[in-house]
């Protein structure tokens, strides 16, 4: 699918074939702009990790102080940036779709006065005439904010795999800790997962192409899975044998508290995710695979190599998480 970005770009966005482009990451400390920090700068490309705490950051890049709630500082650190991803939301606050959009506003108006050449933002996946939760709808409004007003590349996804991804630790959390699981229909909604290696893949991949400027892009692993089916996935190969039985009588709120209770995650993070898991996320769109030359990772696989990575952590003491 096509967006006419309503700004034409003042600095085309640089050729793959060309010099290292200049890439700022917003959202440079979550579980996605971590990893794909790392594999921008071991391409070459000279990246400034956006942070409101260059002190504590600890990732790849040049750390510089930016906040979406302080115009100047984004102003000041877009400056003579050729590409910048945006990876920011505010999933864990009560007022995320409010907070979201002014902080889409702001980079945008600040990636304009830098004359950025292309802005990449990662969305979520979703049809709108699905009635989409409030998360989507939000993480959509953003897409629009930034397609409408700079020249933006939008990716869609849905359950990114990896250690550190919320959605993900939920998942094995829910396995690990209910032998017999009394759970909301959404575990038979369909998604499609995408591996964190293919996602940074996709992500990179459409770095400096000015043919994907003012497009939407919707990436995945090969197959769309139900939650049910990708929790005995995980169950088998964590060895462990579990029941799953749906039922209709749980609502959002009651099925919120559910994976509050069960879960380490947060009320409000519970409660927009549970609302999204309603919605059918699969891919539809299939350009990319003419951009990016890779082949998806399965969700076994993945799941594989995120338990392992999950494992070592668990056992070294570190957190972790996003």
């Amino acid at each position: 699918m096509t967006h006419h970005a309503a700004v034409e770009p003042s600095r085309s966005p640089v050729s793959p074939t060309r010099r290292p482009a200049r890439v700022a990451v917003a959202g440079a400390s979550g579980f996605i702009g971590r990893a794909l920090t790392r594999r921008l700068c071991a391409d070459g490309h000279p990246v400034t990790a956006l942070t409101r705490h260059p002190e504590r950051y600890a990732g790849a890049g040049r750390p510089v102080s930016a906040d979406v709630d302080d115009a100047a500082s984004l102003r000041r650190a877009l400056e003579g940036i050729d590409v910048a991803y945006y990876l920011v939301h505010s999933l864990a606050e009560a007022d995320f779709a409010e907070r979201d959009r002014a902080a889409a506003k702001a980079f945008a108006t600040a990636a304009e006065a830098g004359g950025v050449g292309q802005v990449v933002y990662l969305g979520g996946l979703g049809d709108e005439r699905d009635a989409l939760s409030e998360h989507l709808r939000s993480r959509r409004e953003v897409e629009h904010i930034l397609l409408d007003s700079v020249p933006t590349t939008a990716l869609r996804a849905g359950i990114v795999i990896g250690d550190g991804s919320t959605s993900w630790e939920i998942l094995c959390q829910l396995v690990q800790r209910l032998p017999v699981m009394i759970t909301p229909r959404w575990v038979n909604t369909r998604t499609q997962p995408i591996a964190i290696d293919d996602a940074i893949d996709d992500l990179a991949g459409v770095l400096g192409r000015p043919g994907c400027v003012g497009q939407v892009y919707e990436i995945g692993g090969p197959e769309p899975l139900t939650y049910r089916r990708m929790m005995l996935v995980v169950a088998h190969l964590l060895g462990r044998h579990r029941l799953i039985v749906p039922v209709p009588f749980l609502s959002p709120r009651l099925s919120s508290h559910w994976l509050r209770l069960i879960t380490d995650v947060d009320m409000a993070t519970a409660r927009a995710l549970v609302d999204s898991m309603t919605n059918e996320v699969i891919v539809h769109d299939h350009r990319i695979d003419a951009i990016v030359d890779r082949t998806p990772m399965t969700f076994e696989a993945a799941a594989r190599r995120a338990l392992a990575a999950r494992s070592a952590r668990l056992a070294s003491g570190s957190r972790g998480g996003s």
